[in-house]
């Protein structure tokens, strides 16, 4: 047998905080406060919100959109009684979405030594909570693993486990510690002396992805992101990620309404996971099952829908960009 059983005992002295980043989408932000007061373990969670600030150039419709957002967070944590406690930082200008995400994870990390994080789009499972904190619990010793993430691809899962390692550390909804984290740098010089071909080609899963297009576009400056150098680093660290076989969440910024979200939907699963507890992979390796399903999805992907797509959907990589680009999933053909 592969996998065996780790039940997590709740410690709700060890929980790890939630950190919730926002702009001005209210309902959005709406769903996803409301998915997270239904985990059991909210109550006893540290819950940090970071609202980015109005930007000098937005319009009066933006600006009331900001507003409205503003006052109801912080009338929110005045009333709810949903979180341990409910922590609220408003920026007073806006710093974009990247380093309001490098800035708000270093602040809270340092205290609290781990983090769950969280984007005003991504609505959660009702055992979010117990999924993202038995797993940050249970590899907190392991250097080997980089984070945990409660995405996953909507790929058959039939033959694959509760949960698999691989090698990239996605960014809708996921978590990881303050050892790991301390490593990061957005650091395009690094990059520059780092990679060679073997390790792009490694990168873009053998050729079926093109996520290293991300970096190049963030040297270019035609964007400003910062989860591809988490990737980037988590692979010359030789970590893997954790992440279930269903999702744990369901982006729902699909709608037009973000900064770098299109309408297409095709990353969301069927129905999100609420299973729990589950089992756990007997040894930190990447699952060859899981990475050969990932590869066929990039390549099964219909090239007029990547065309329609490749602009819009910026979310895995593309996180607190300044631009339109290229998304970095595009097929192998697209590339």
């Amino acid at each position: 047998m592969r996998y065996n059983n780790y039940f997590f005992q709740r410690n709700f002295m060890n929980l790890a905080p939630i950190i919730l980043f926002t702009y001005n989408r209210l309902e959005h932000t709406k769903k996803v406060l409301e998915s997270l007061m239904q985990n059991k373990l909210a109550k006893n969670s540290e819950l940090y919100i970071f609202c980015d600030g109005i930007k000098d150039n937005a319009t009066n419709q933006e600006i009331s959109k900001s507003q409205k957002l503003q006052s109801y967070l912080k009338d929110f944590k005045i009333k709810s009684n949903n979180f341990k406690n409910i922590h609220l930082v408003i920026q007073d200008k806006n710093i974009g979405l990247a380093d309001s995400i490098i800035n708000g994870i270093s602040k809270v990390i340092k205290l609290h030594k781990k983090a769950i994080i969280l984007e005003d789009d991504i609505v959660v499972s009702k055992v979010f909570l117990d999924y993202m904190n038995e797993s940050l619990n249970k590899y907190e010793k392991q250097s080997k693993v980089w984070s945990i993430n409660a995405w996953s691809y909507p790929i058959d899962s039939n033959d694959l486990d509760d949960c698999y390692f691989w090698r990239i550390p996605h960014c809708w909804g996921w978590g990881t510690w303050e050892d790991r984290w301390n490593l990061y740098a957005r650091d395009i010089k690094w990059v520059e002396n780092n990679f060679n071909k073997a390790d792009i080609k490694a990168i873009n899963l053998e050729g079926y992805a093109n996520y290293f297009n991300d970096f190049l576009l963030n040297k270019s400056g035609k964007i400003k992101t910062w989860a591809i150098f988490n990737y980037l680093i988590c692979y010359k660290s030789n970590a893997l990620n954790l992440a279930p076989k269903i999702s744990y969440i369901k982006q729902i910024g699909f709608d037009g309404s973000g900064v770098h979200c299109g309408s297409e939907d095709i990353y969301n699963a069927k129905a999100i996971n609420e299973k729990f507890p589950i089992s756990f992979p007997l040894e930190i390796k990447e699952d060859k099952i899981a990475l050969n399903k990932i590869q066929q999805f990039h390549k099964n992907l219909k090239k007029p829908l990547i065309s329609r797509i490749k602009n819009k959907i910026l979310k895995l990589y593309n996180r607190g960009g300044v631009a339109k680009s290229s998304y970095a999933h595009t097929s192998k053909k697209a590339a």
